[in-house]
């Protein structure tokens, strides 16, 4: 089915002149193709997975209608398409992938190369259950696996902003001061297949965004002849693994000035921590992903009610925002954090044990409270988020963390 569309004359924010958008109808996946296309990857390699197939599918139709000139790389499995994008990087040209789930698990190994060999590759995740039981639907359990694996992780709420993170990530992974892979994610299913409306920039802005990758060191420059990967002694693994950790630190400031620029082109928002009601707010509650839509309706329910409730949506998830997350938690009577992803044997699932980390670090002290929702795709909805303030709120007038993990939508 062709996408809808209609043609929108969209005021720059900066004041300087009008710029003619395309208005679209598309789904997540339609639109990270469509970003695909417009960022114009040399190579893509690409082995399916569902709810990613989508991606997969679009994408290839375009480099088969002569829409993109990228090398259409089909590979046998999802391990040698992180390892083609590595190697056709490392050459010194632009590559991107897609996968989910058990796809991404099985680039485990490869994941950890590309980012030691500080390689810009762009991984586009439809995020999905782990199994068994084998189960399509969206959670978060395969890029928060993924976590620690070196990667700048960026996860969208709608089709907009997986559109829109598409773009930005290859900004942010060739950045000099970075030169990491990002991954761009959203939600299987709930984002990947829904429609709804995309606001697509003119190729010509989107190409002058994004730019050229000029690479600073390429395998096939026989001129200056490089090595990547060498086996390497304890005398010298250290320093190099700090490196990535600095860049790492360098790439939040990136996240910010490419939003910053994003915006001023496009009057879209892309602030790596973004507010609801939270000026006033007494009450918060912090989500990553398609949950901030039925969050932001609890949110106003709750505040036709008289209680002051705000929300925090996490949209870069990596490099984590710890000092921006303590500015905007501090001094609330309480705060809830909404995880969809366990981790068996630790004391909490992962975003709520970084909000722990992030206030505890910055002597920030308060109430929090731990929920768990969506696990497997289970839908969550705003009655049961509304739920999960009122406890906040009963918890929060005693000062004292809610003990344990609560599970929504669990009787």
């Amino acid at each position: 089915m062709k996408p809808i569309s209609s043609d929108l004359v969209l005021e720059n924010q900066g004041g300087a002149e009008s710029m003619k958008i395309d208005s679209r109808s598309l789904s997540g996946g339609f639109a990270v193709a469509e970003a695909m296309r417009q960022t114009n990857p040399d190579v893509v390699a690409c082995y399916p997975i569902t709810p990613s197939t989508i991606v997969v599918e679009k994408f290839s139709e375009l480099v088969a209608n002569g829409e993109v000139d990228t090398e259409f790389v089909a590979v046998e499995s999802e391990h040698s398409a992180l390892s083609a994008c590595l190697a056709a990087t490392a050459a010194g040209v632009r590559s991107q992938t897609v996968s989910s789930s058990q796809g991404l698990a099985f680039m485990w190994e490869v994941l950890y190369a590309v980012s030691g060999l500080r390689l810009p590759v762009v991984l586009h995740c439809a995020n999905r259950a782990l199994s068994a039981p084998i189960n399509i639907h969206g959670d978060h359990s395969d890029t928060m696996g993924a976590r620690d694996s070196g990667w700048i992780q960026l996860y969208a709420e709608n089709p907009q902003e997986a559109y829109d993170n598409a773009l930005v990530a290859v900004r942010i992974a060739e950045h000099p001061d970075v030169l990491l892979p990002v991954l761009g994610s959203q939600d299987g299913y709930t984002v990947t297949h829904s429609v709804e409306r995309v606001d697509v920039l003119p190729d010509e802005e989107a190409k002058k965004f994004v730019g050229k990758y000029i690479p600073e060191f390429s395998l096939l420059d026989t001129q200056n002849p490089v090595t990547f990967g060498p086996l390497i002694s304890p005398e010298h693994a250290f320093e190099l693994k700090l490196q990535g950790i600095e860049a790492m630190r360098n790439a939040e400031a990136i996240i910010e000035k490419v939003g910053e620029e994003f915006t001023s082109l496009t009057g879209r928002s892309l602030d790596p921590v973004e507010l609801y009601r939270m000026e006033d707010s007494e009450l918060a509650m912090v989500v990553i992903g398609s949950v901030a839509g039925a969050a932001r309706v609890a949110v106003d329910r709750l505040r036709s009610d008289g209680i002051k409730a705000g929300l925090v949506k996490i949209r870069a998830y990596r490099p984590f925002p710890s000092l921006r997350i303590c500015e905007v938690l501090a001094g609330r009577k309480g705060v809830a954090v909404l995880d969809r992803a366990l981790s068996p044997g630790a004391p909490y699932s992962p975003l709520y044990g970084d909000i722990c980390s992030a206030l505890y670090s910055h002597g920030v002290i308060l109430p929090l409270a731990s929920f768990v929702y969506g696990i497997g795709g289970r839908d969550t909805y705003p009655a049961q988020i509304v739920d999960a303030f009122h406890r906040l709120e009963h918890e929060s007038k005693l000062g004292t963390p809610i003990p344990q993990t609560s599970y929504l939508g669990i009787t």
